[in-house]
């Protein structure tokens, strides 16, 4: 199957399952993917990390400048209602990602004071002081969790380094601002291995791991784009349901999308 990169820093406004209309911000670089995750279901394609990250990411001030051209150059008569970091990748590696938040918040206040500024991130950095810091920040920060075993979550996010699930999922857990969870669900084979992370043992064990973060809110989701891996499988709408249910049974809710 084919996936596609962002070939911008600023790209959208894109109609979005989760966010509505969806102005992006690319933190990465525009010609490749660069994350801590090989996530076999990404609609970037395969992590390669060739290059220096250094090297490849644009600079707070392109960032900043890109924005505020868009924002001083739309014809845009559809309000924004979410500006929103994702792009090609993991959007709290940029080295900046504190500042590039603060100045882009600042230009939300002046051209789009009703849009949400949002951030879809693995959460691998937040032993960071100041990722934490800017994540507080925001108005919403989706955190993913795809996984409920460190099976499943080395075979689907395929992490890269020394990336602890356990650890991640402690380091959610302390995060004082509103959490939100994403959660993607699907089947299919990768090396020779069978995957399904909507096996009994593994709903089990995911809901305990939703029990102990307490998030605000939890969206669980299936494929929808393309992937670089032709195996995978989406899950129907009626499996999706179950899962809300045994959410649910645990008074806990959940939105499908």
């Amino acid at each position: 199957m084919n996936t596609f990169l962002f070939d911008k820093t600023i790209f959208g406004p894109i109609k979005s399952r989760r966010l509505g209309t969806s102005l992006g911000v690319n933190l990465l670089p525009v010609n490749n993917k660069f994350c801590n995750y090989n996530c076999i279901y990404c609609e970037c394609g395969w992590t390669k990390n060739k290059q220096k990250i250094k090297d490849q990411l644009p600079s707070k001030k392109k960032v900043i400048n890109d924005l505020q051209l868009f924002f001083k150059s739309s014809n845009n008569s559809e309000p924004i209602n979410s500006i929103t970091f994702a792009g090609n990748g993991e959007p709290t590696l940029h080295p900046e990602f504190n500042d590039i938040i603060k100045e882009v918040i600042e230009l939300r206040n002046k051209y789009v004071p009703k849009a949400l500024v949002s951030v879809l991130t693995n959460a691998t950095m937040l032993h960071k002081k100041s990722v934490v810091e800017a994540l507080g920040l925001v108005d919403r920060c989706m955190y993913k969790i795809d996984a409920g075993t460190q099976n499943s979550f080395l075979t689907i996010n395929n992490p890269i380094g020394k990336i602890s699930f356990k650890k991640t999922i402690d380091q959610i857990s302390k995060i004082k601002s509103e959490i939100i969870i994403q959660s993607l669900f699907l089947k299919g084979k990768y090396n020779g291995e069978f995957i399904d992370n909507t096996k009994e043992d593994e709903i089990i064990n995911w809901i305990e791991i939703i029990k102990k973060i307490k998030p605000k809110s939890i969206i669980i989701y299936t494929l929808d784009r393309n992937t670089p891996l032709k195996s995978l499988e989406k899950i129907p709408f009626v499996e999706m349901q179950k899962i809300k249910t045994k959410l649910k049974n645990h008074n806990i809710e959940a939105e499908i999308y």
